[in-house]
């Protein structure tokens, strides 16, 4: 549905935006992750024409977003929830975003049933919590009915239950065809109901792949404890697997649990303890953008 062409972005001599290019799939939720200073922020203002990029482009099915004949019916973003003014209800707010664009009034009641506001559709947004906000600018992206999705931190805010809510949303919204493209920092939350990952690190792109993929670049470590580790150890050597011994306790890497029980079993060693990890989305990531971070703690 999306097709990200070599986006490129300057700001005086800092590239913030290095020849970008990706494709976000519909019918799945795309996470957009890197530390910041990134660019994603600058790349997803490029996407809906809020920011000009000085190379390359971005198409929905083809067409440019300034090219689309209704743009909100296409693409709904929330790039900043505290985009509305404090003086006007939540309802105020949407039925001005619908005359603008041209959207039947009819979905102003519809979109705040959607975000759970209903019984506060009457109460000003300068009011509302951080979280309501971002369910308020939720609504005004789901206004036109769109296709797409381009959230920018969406969780900002949420209480637990919000971004169950959020997330129960977004993977409804793409088991419908839909195409959701959310930059976020909660990792272990985006690992939850993300499909694919498009993961960037000092502007530039350093993967694009399905979430099963970058767990896959994680290593899996076996510890086992035996109360004969030197022999166990020297069967694994044997069979090609990294083995560190400390005391009665292995670590073993490049292997799994299967197999070194079966070794186990087949020498007649006796296990006490085997268990197996593998490393988590987030130290997976952070490993792949750690040396493009612009802020790093010593």
């Amino acid at each position: 549905m999306i097709t990200v062409s070599n986006l490129t972005k300057r700001y005086g001599s800092r590239i913030a935006v290095d020849d970008m290019s990706f494709d976000v799939a519909a019918g799945r939720v795309t996470g957009f992750v890197g530390p910041n200073g990134a660019g994603k922020s600058t790349t997803m203002r490029m996407m809906v024409g809020l920011t000009r990029p000085d190379h390359g482009d971005v198409r929905y099915g083809g067409v440019s977003y300034t090219q689309l004949l209704h743009p909100t019916r296409t693409v709904g973003s929330v790039l900043n929830a505290g985009n509305m003014h404090p003086g006007r209800t939540a309802r105020n707010h949407l039925q001005a975003m619908a005359a603008l664009s041209g959207i039947p009034a009819r979905r102003v009641d519809e979109a705040l049933h959607e975000v759970g506001l209903d019984s506060v559709a009457d109460q000003r947004a300068g009011g509302f919590s951080l979280g309501m906000r971002q369910r308020l600018a939720l609504a005004g992206a789901l206004l036109g009915e769109p296709e797409v999705l381009l959230l920018d931190e969406p969780s900002n805010g949420l209480d637990p239950d919000g971004i169950r809510w959020l997330r129960n949303s977004l993977s409804d919204f793409a088991a419908k065809g839909g195409t959701v493209f959310v930059s976020s920092h909660l990792i272990a939350e985006l690992e939850m109901f993300a499909d694919d990952l498009v993961v960037v690190g000092g502007g530039r792109l350093l993967a694009a792949e399905p979430v099963a993929a970058t767990l896959a670049r994680g290593e899996t470590t076996v510890m086992v404890r035996t109360p004969v580790a030197a022999d166990l150890a020297g069967h694994l050597h044997r069979h090609g697997i990294t083995v560190s011994v400390d005391g009665d306790r292995l670590s073993l890497r490049g292997t799994t649990l299967a197999a070194v029980s079966q070794i186990a079993y087949d020498h007649h060693i006796q296990m006490v303890e085997i268990t197996e990890a593998s490393r988590s989305l987030e130290e997976i990531l952070l490993d792949m953008t750690g040396a493009t971070a612009e802020y790093a703690a010593a």
